[in-house]
């Protein structure tokens, strides 16, 4: 059962809580934790980032950072962000992501691709959504073009990404250095 709250109520909140929840117009959901690989991957995605960005005013996010979508009244927690606005100020909740990376897992990848990206499209800063699947080391690279239409850049094993939000070629020995191809230890999947 979720609890319904206003999105100031749930800023109030959390801010003394210890488990992280997102919250989706009115309601609070506890995240899924995560393993080793994912861990791993945003490691690699974080230090790639930051190196390509060192000496901008670009700050690169992860993991504990939530993200405002006023238009859809939520707060997410992305795996990775990036912003570059000066008027990004707030310590604990940025609101002007010019990018988003979501590692997937068997539990979250549905709802990444679908209603979270649908939220997350309603930000007027985003120009690119990264989703990554580190069973099959491939991704999904959304990026708004300059007619506002999203469109599909997938990558596969052994393939870089181009994230021109950032201007940085993101090479698969990079992205994928030390996780183990395949289901994570211990699945049955």
């Amino acid at each position: 059962m979720t609890q319904r709250m206003t999105a100031q109520e749930f800023l109030a909140w959390d801010a003394h809580e210890t488990v992280k929840r997102e919250f989706v117009r009115g309601e609070v959901f506890p995240m899924a934790g995560a393993d080793e690989r994912h861990n791993t991957v945003v490691g690699n995605v974080v230090m790639a980032l930051r190196a390509q960005l060192r000496g901008t005013p670009c700050r690169v996010l992860m993991l504990d950072m939530k993200l405002r979508v006023e238009a859809a009244d939520c707060f997410y927690y992305p795996d990775v962000l990036v912003t570059c606005s000066a008027a990004d100020t707030d310590p604990l909740v940025k609101r002007e992501a010019v990018l988003v990376v979501e590692v997937l897992s068997p539990l979250t990848a549905a709802f990444d691709r679908g209603d979270k990206f649908a939220d997350y499209r309603l930000l007027p800063s985003l120009r690119e959504y990264l989703l990554l699947d580190p069973d099959k080391r491939r991704g999904d690279l959304y990026r708004q073009g300059n007619d506002g239409l999203w469109v599909l850049h997938p990558f596969g094993t052994g393939e870089a990404v181009r994230l021109d939000s950032v201007g940085l070629a993101l090479e698969a020995q990079v992205l994928w250095e030390d996780v183990t191809p395949g289901a994570p230890q211990g699945s049955s999947a």
